[in-house]
């Protein structure tokens, strides 16, 4: 978009006597409508410049492209598995997605790919073709799934593209702290039952502890809604008008209710598109969470499990959050700045999360991921008592007890919270917590966090992925 602005700023400088420019941005998650005007043919005889990110290499073509500009970078989204962060890096093109980008000009005749960079540059620096996503992503599922099928020594599996140790380790790490590992490295009952959804791990304990919960109808649909991109979008000449729209969905408590609160608003006015577009949502996002939910119920119901509502009283909820994602959760340090309690990343919430309207700010928080931009980022975020941590992860977390400054402190929170009103019929706010501690983990050798540091670096001209020094080969 920023790059739209340039152009239509440029343009207008040059004065008259310069043909009409019709700048058009094309991204996925740009709404339907919008993307379709791209494929229209232009009036008064105005050159259409398309502005798109990597999806026009491959994703779609466009009649008529005489010319392309290629910059030789894309974002790339790389796991980093010492801190669990996903961050989008500017990263050098391929040199397939290089070719691939010259053979979108001329389609249907003659056409001109400039490129902004040396032949030199492409034959000796660019990497052949683009680095394997089992390199660069959360190996917690495909773990699950190898160890399904037998196979106990998952770091000897011949991958045909080997991904790095690191992750490999850190992902037996997160699936041993969800039960779904036992200290050998052994696939458990929990385990058996997580496979059987196909969906990240996390989402797959939520459904499992949501039945001891009776919430199976309300966490099925979070999973749905989380397993689709971002359902809201903000255009950008009307950004005030989607924020007053997205505050009428918001639970103040937690980002996850909040989706929540949008399908549920979604189904109770027919499914409507036209409801969708008043309200600034993707309707594909929500009927794509519709297939979803319906395809999990289905294997819900083959493991006899019923569907329950737990109506308006969400803390339930919240609990079946806490359960699968204590692992992210995270302290409060300062004014809107937050600390992941085990691992010490710093991390702040999103100025769209529902917690920042909340009026005080929750001790403690759970986050679904942690996403670096122009700093650590935790979306899709839920307040959490402390006494979920210390029941729901035993291993790494126990209460103190809570000095008389800080229950006066908790005291003045609760007042504020009740000053809130509700939500649904559901109180605004979490219950004051007492203090929270890091518990550390003894006596699990074999198990145990690979050493922090540096995670994998930003992918420049020449250079590839490396894997570090290998690490100890603990429950392989």
């Amino acid at each position: 978009l920023a790059t739209c602005e340039i152009l239509a700023e440029r343009v207008e400088a040059l004065g008259e006597g310069v043909k009409p420019l019709l700048v058009l941005p094309m991204y996925s998650q740009l709404p339907s409508d919008l993307q379709a005007k791209i494929f229209e043919a232009s009036d008064n005889g105005a050159r259409k410049i398309i502005v798109s990110t990597n999806i026009a290499e491959t994703s779609l073509t466009v009649d008529g492209i005489l010319y392309v500009i290629d910059s030789g970078f894309f974002k790339l989204k790389v796991f980093n598995p010492k801190i669990g962060m996903d961050a989008l890096q500017l990263t050098p093109v391929s040199q397939a997605s290089a070719k691939q980008r010259s053979g979108r000009a001329g389609r249907t005749g003659p056409g001109t790919c400039f490129r902004l960079f040396t032949e030199n540059c492409f034959n000796r620096e660019l990497l052949p073709t683009n680095i394997p996503e089992i390199q660069r992503t959360n190996l917690a599922h495909v773990i699950l799934l190898l160890k399904s099928m037998g196979v106990d020594d998952v770091a000897s599996f011949h991958f045909m593209d080997p991904p790095p140790e690191d992750n490999i380790a850190n992902s037996m790490y997160q699936l041993w702290m969800l039960g779904a590992l036992d200290n050998d490295g052994c696939l458990t009952s929990l385990g058996r039952k997580m496979v059987e959804f196909p969906v990240e791990p996390q989402l797959s304990k939520m459904l499992i502890f949501a039945e001891d919960k009776h919430c199976t109808d309300e966490i099925v649909t979070i999973v749905a809604m989380l397993s689709v991109p971002e359902v809201f979008y903000r255009p950008k000449e009307r950004e005030q008008e989607s924020d007053k729209a997205r505050e009428r969905f918001c639970v103040p408590e937690s980002d996850h209710l909040t989706l929540l609160n949008v399908y549920k608003q979604w189904k109770r006015h027919d499914c409507k598109a036209s409801w969708c577009n008043d309200h600034f949502l993707h309707v594909k996002a929500l009927r794509k969470a519709r297939e979803i939910r319906a395809q999990l119920i289905d294997i819900l119901k083959t493991q006899k499990v019923v569907l329950k509502s737990v109506g308006s009283a969400w803390d339930p909820v919240r609990q079946v959050i806490c359960s699968a994602y204590f692992c992210n959760a995270a302290g409060l340090k300062g004014v809107g700045q937050y600390v992941n309690v085990l691992s010490g990343t710093p991390a702040a919430l999103h100025p769209s999360s529902s917690l920042c309207g909340l009026g005080f700010t929750p001790n403690y928080v759970v986050y679904h991921e942690l996403v670096l931009t122009s700093k650590e980022y935790m979306r899709t975020v839920t307040s959490v008592d402390a006494e979920w941590l210390a029941e729901l992860g035993p291993v790494f977390f126990s209460l103190h007890n809570t000095s008389a400054s800080d229950q006066s402190s908790a005291d003045l929170r609760q007042d504020q919270r009740s000053e809130l009103g509700t939500v649904d019929g559901h109180s605004g706010g979490a219950k004051p917590s007492p203090g929270l501690r890091e518990k550390g983990v003894g006596g699990l050798k074999r198990f145990r966090p690979v050493a922090r540091g540096q995670g994998l670096g930003t992918v420049q001209f020449g250079s590839k992925f490396k894997t570090g020094k290998k690490k100890k080969r603990f429950g392989l």
